[in-house]
């Protein structure tokens, strides 16, 4: 009789409300719309600070999580789904936005630091370990060395919008990998070189 199939818990960051929606900050929740569309999954069951979903993505058992109680206080949310699951941290795929990373570009992890970002820290302090994967979206616009929090929190440009579809496209195509092939193979087929981002953050 085969494996049951892993269950994930496949958790995107972003700010709650309209004024955030199409911002950079917000390109977790951005996927995890995209996740459900393609999955036909809604995510619109309150749970643990939360909007939850359940479903299936590639094969495997999925619970969709949309954190609502703004992003640097995600963590505390993402815990208590977990346990409420019976879930541990290897079964957490996180997807958030990552300056260090340019505009179009994406990162598979199967753990690390924060780098510096407070979504991240606080699941990272409300789980007690780093060690869960995760897809990092770049959003560093096109020759800046940095961003910073006005352009994270403003409304995408038209040019941004336009290449947007593609790029949750991909994401989520990157999701879907690492739940039916592992975080391994999909970092050899996922991972873009990018400048400036040093090799272990």
């Amino acid at each position: 009789m085969p494996d049951e199939p892993k269950t994930w818990l496949v958790a995107g960051l972003g700010n709650p409300g309209p004024e955030y929606e199409f911002t950079p900050h917000n390109m977790g929740f951005l996927a995890i719309d995209r996740l459900a569309e393609r999955s036909a999954i809604r995510v619109t069951r309150p749970e643990a600070q939360a909007l939850t979903g359940l479903g299936k993505v590639a094969g495997s058992p999925v619970i969709l999580v949309k954190p609502q109680t703004f992003m640097n206080r995600s963590g505390p949310s993402v815990r208590d789904l977990l346990a409420r699951y019976e879930l541990k941290a290897e079964n957490l795929l996180l997807v958030y936005d990552e300056l260090a990373l340019e505009w179009n570009s994406l990162r598979v992890r199967p753990k690390g630091s924060s780098a510096g970002h407070n979504g991240v820290q606080s699941v990272i302090s409300s789980l007690g370990t780093n060690e869960f994967a995760r897809v990092r979206v770049g959003i560093r616009p096109e020759h800046a060395l940095s961003g910073n929090a006005d352009f994270v929190l403003a409304s995408m440009k038209r040019a941004q919008r336009l290449e947007l579809d593609p790029l949750l496209d991909t994401v989520c195509q990157a999701v879907e990998s690492i739940i039916a092939e592992g975080v391994e193979k999909s970092m050899a087929k996922y991972n873009r070189r990018a400048q400036g981002l040093k090799e272990e953050e």
